[in-house]
């Protein structure tokens, strides 16, 4: 009995730990400062419930979506074959240098070299879900 009650505090622990490490990335990124951020995208990418594919596709339920894939926007060749799905790692590449991940794309965005700043705007973004509202 000691011995299975120790395997569950081990795994409390171990659950504990994870989920701190889990969030404390979360809360070290600032959602405002991506919301500022987002206002490089406007002209060409919108977020929220209303959001609609502009020059370049709505971002709404980024995180976990394969590339290329919005409905109803045209996507370049390059973009339609991307094989990855958007995730942080993913997306702070990415946004350094759009054409650099997908040579090819139509982004003609230079990218955003700023970790802190990257890491917000990706903080801003993954709190849409698929249909704009918040997670």
């Amino acid at each position: 009995m000691s011995t299975q009650k120790n395997m569950m505090t081990n795994e409390f622990w171990m659950t504990a730990m994870v989920f701190g490490l889990s969030t404390s990335s979360i809360l070290a990124q600032d959602v405002a400062a991506g919301e500022t951020s987002f206002r490089k995208c406007l002209p060409c990418h919108a977020v929220g419930a209303d959001a609609r594919n502009k020059i370049g596709p709505l971002l709404n339920g980024i995180e976990g979506r394969k590339c290329g894939t919005v409905s109803g926007y045209s996507y370049s060749e390059a973009n339609r074959n991307c094989a990855f799905t958007w995730n942080e790692a993913i997306f702070l590449d990415y946004i350094k240098s759009p054409k650099a991940k997908i040579p090819g794309t139509k982004n003609l965005f230079s990218g955003i070299k700023d970790e802190t700043e990257a890491s917000n705007l990706w903080a801003y973004l993954r709190q849409f879900g698929p249909d704009g509202s918040p997670k």
